[in-house]
């Protein structure tokens, strides 16, 4: 399982949860800093990824386009790259389930 983190989210995260999600990429790490959300989108869609944010305008493109891409939706607000960190681990089962659910297209993490 592959994912996205948009600019919005530390690329530190890439190295740090490389264990639990190799193949994972930040948005600043691939020349994509400024780039639209719809951009961003497409991008995942073509390449397998899952998208990972704390932006809730993201939720609407996965209402308005439906998936691929999926998303996971951090409902956590501006929190350190350690918060963030340990919320997802705390969750790897759960991410691990929604990424095989052909229905499911988002998953808000509180």
């Amino acid at each position: 399982m592959k994912l996205l983190f948009d600019h919005h989210l530390s690329n530190k995260l890439v190295r740090r949860l490389a264990d639990a999600f190799p193949n994972s990429v930040q948005t600043r790490l691939i020349g994509m800093a400024t780039a639209s959300d719809d951009v961003i989108w497409e991008y995942a869609k073509q390449s397998g990824f899952i998208v990972v944010t704390l932006d809730a305008d993201y939720y609407d493109l996965s209402l308005l386009r439906g998936h691929p891409p999926k998303l996971i939706w951090l409902r956590c607000g501006n929190s350190t790259v350690g918060d963030i960190e340990r919320l997802r681990r705390l969750n790897l089962k759960q991410i691990e389930v929604f990424s095989s659910d052909d229905i499911a297209g988002c998953l808000e993490i509180f």
